[in-house]
């Protein structure tokens, strides 16, 4: 009886995976019917391989994973060998900061409940712990401190993105700056979908897709902002776009927005980097050079001029077709985020232009960082017997000391 229980288990299991892959097989197979990625008439046929002539494949796609884990490899010898000592010379210093002393109770609150706890929680807590209330919000505020990235990370981070977006952007100019398409857009539609795949165009294609990929695969450990779930959409999209492109044959088009994109990355990584080292005059300007190719770039030449011809110019040579929305949808979801990224950028630089102030990113939290370092210092004037204007402080407010009256 046992045994006939096992083999009908066992007949069950086959069953189930064989059940599974039909149903892979068929919905790979719906997905990759002809009438979806192409224009009537045209088919997978035409981007065999033939007479000399090589096309893009999907399967070359798989060529970006170890790619990917080269960039992140790449990465961790850059920051070592080339990123650190460059911001030892341009004078980013590590922030040193006091370390939350062990307590279990505060650790757990601070892990599953709130890193920010409110007054009326500081004193259950304060309770809790039998520390003082002053106690506690110092021990949370050395606690956020910890979690949050130092100067020199920032640096290495935006000092390794300047690198790759410097030399993109240069590649991609070499490889596109005798190609028709670069001055007359609608050439990249000029013969679709039979065109023969340059060498130039495979390796932009791959190193741009393992780059990105790189990014989604590292995201956990990089500096996280207040734009990180932005930050996410735009690389999934951007993997995407690059995937889909490749696969139905939209190099052309593709090289073109990857050209666009990288115009304008190294000069914010570049902002970054003096901004980190304290240059403010350098980081400032630089960051109004950025806006300026930004605005142009993202909100006129990507918008008026590539969706343009991603978008109306088609539909004057083929119907519509389910690639060509996809296609299209993907470009304005990288478009909002261009609008929402141009409000920010807009923002500081009219501050700055305006009020001369110093050029920050809006989506850091080095704000808060400042402000709790500043009342770590203020706390330690405190201790060492120095008094400010309005007498001692406590976490930001006067300690009233009722054995003194105030004189009018």
């Amino acid at each position: 009886m046992l045994g006939i229980k096992r083999l009908t288990s066992h007949h069950l299991s086959t069953c189930a995976f064989i059940s599974t892959l039909l149903m892979l097989t068929q919905l790979s197979e719906w997905f990759w019917q002809e009438q979806l990625w192409f224009p009537e008439g045209l088919g997978w046929a035409d981007l065999e391989d033939r007479d000399g002539r090589v096309y893009a494949k999907a399967s070359d796609l798989w060529v970006a994973l170890p790619i990917a884990i080269l960039f992140l490899i790449i990465r961790q010898i850059f920051e070592r060998t080339v990123a650190t000592p460059l911001a030892s010379l341009l004078g980013v210093k590590e922030t040193v900061r006091l370390k939350a002393p062990h307590n279990p109770t505060l650790e757990s609150y601070y892990c599953k409940t709130t890193k920010n706890p409110t007054q009326t929680s500081i004193l259950s807590l304060s309770k809790q712990t039998g520390c003082s209330e002053r106690q506690v919000q110092r021990w949370f505020r050395r606690r956020r401190n910890q979690d949050r990235p130092s100067l020199l990370k920032k640096f290495r981070e935006a000092s390794w993105r300047f690198t790759f977006y410097l030399l993109a952007f240069i590649a991609g100019l070499a490889a596109l700056i005798d190609k028709p398409w670069l001055y007359d857009l609608k050439e990249m539609w000029q013969g679709f979908p039979v065109l023969t795949l340059l060498p130039s165009q495979y390796w932009y294609y791959m190193i741009e897709l393992g780059f990105y990929s790189s990014l989604l695969f590292s995201v956990a450990s990089d500096v996280k902002r207040k734009d990180f779930k932005e930050q996410i959409v735009h690389h999934v999209a951007t993997i995407l776009l690059i995937s889909f492109s490749w696969c139905v044959n939209y190099i052309r088009a593709g090289t073109l927005i990857m050209l666009v994109h990288d115009s304008s990355d190294y000069f914010l990584e570049s902002a970054k980097m003096f901004n980190y080292a304290g240059w403010r005059n350098a980081c400032n300007y630089i960051f109004i050079v950025f806006a300026a190719v930004f605005i142009v770039t993202r909100l006129f030449i990507f918008p008026f001029r590539i969706i343009y011809c991603t978008w109306v110019y088609p539909v004057t040579v083929y119907r519509p077709f389910f690639g060509y929305y996809f296609f299209n949808g993907l470009l304005m979801t990288l478009q909002c985020l261009h609008i929402f990224w141009a409000v920010l950028i807009l923002r500081i630089a009219i501050r700055f232009l305006t009020n001369n102030e110093k050029v920050d990113d809006e989506r850091s939290d080095k704000d808060e960082t400042d402000e709790s370092e500043d009342e770590e210092e203020e706390e330690k004037k405190k201790m060492d017997g120095k008094v400010v204007k309005n007498g001692p402080l406590l976490n930001g407010y006067a300690v009233h000391n009722n054995n003194h009256r105030k004189t009018e």
